[in-house]
């Protein structure tokens, strides 16, 4: 397994490192984004949108469950799963529709999405480190090998 891990001194380095990431993305993606409440992961999606190309805020899609983004021809979906309490809600917003051959990915809290969501291509793991944050990513496919490559 190929794996990055790097201390990120505050929100700028966060935004930095998504923007870094998102510079070697390409559709299809999906990256799981894990770690506790206000650790970074929003952040580092708002880097990698913001990259990516968007030009406006990047929000939270806590009550949405998601947010899309339409960027140059790709499909980005930012998703924020801590509101699921049953898989089946899933379902319902037919969230296998979003996975698709030109779609990128994001997704926190990937744990409450069941087996209902694609495998990750990256695992990423955001913990604190008193004031700063540890960011850890891992390449879980051939084609996160070589996005993380470009890390190192």
């Amino acid at each position: 397994m190929t794996q990055f891990v790097t201390l990120l001194e505050d929100e700028a380095a966060t935004v930095a490192l998504g923007k870094q990431l998102a510079g070697a993305m390409t559709p299809p993606l999906t990256v799981y984004l894990n770690g506790d409440l206000g650790a970074g992961k929003t952040t580092f999606s708002r880097g990698v949108i913001q990259h990516l190309g968007h030009q406006g805020a990047v929000k939270s899609p806590t009550y949405a469950l998601v947010e899309p983004y339409e960027i140059k021809g790709i499909d980005v979906f930012h998703f924020d799963l801590y509101r699921v309490a049953d898989p089946e809600e899933l379902e319902f917003m037919g969230i296998r529709d979003y996975f698709t051959p030109n779609s990128i990915c994001l997704v926190e809290w990937p744990e409450n999405g069941c087996g209902l969501i694609a495998e990750a291509d990256l695992q990423i793991y955001i913990s604190y480190k008193g004031e700063q944050r540890q960011i850890s990513i891992e390449a879980t496919t051939e084609l996160g090998q070589k996005l993380v490559s470009k890390l190192k």
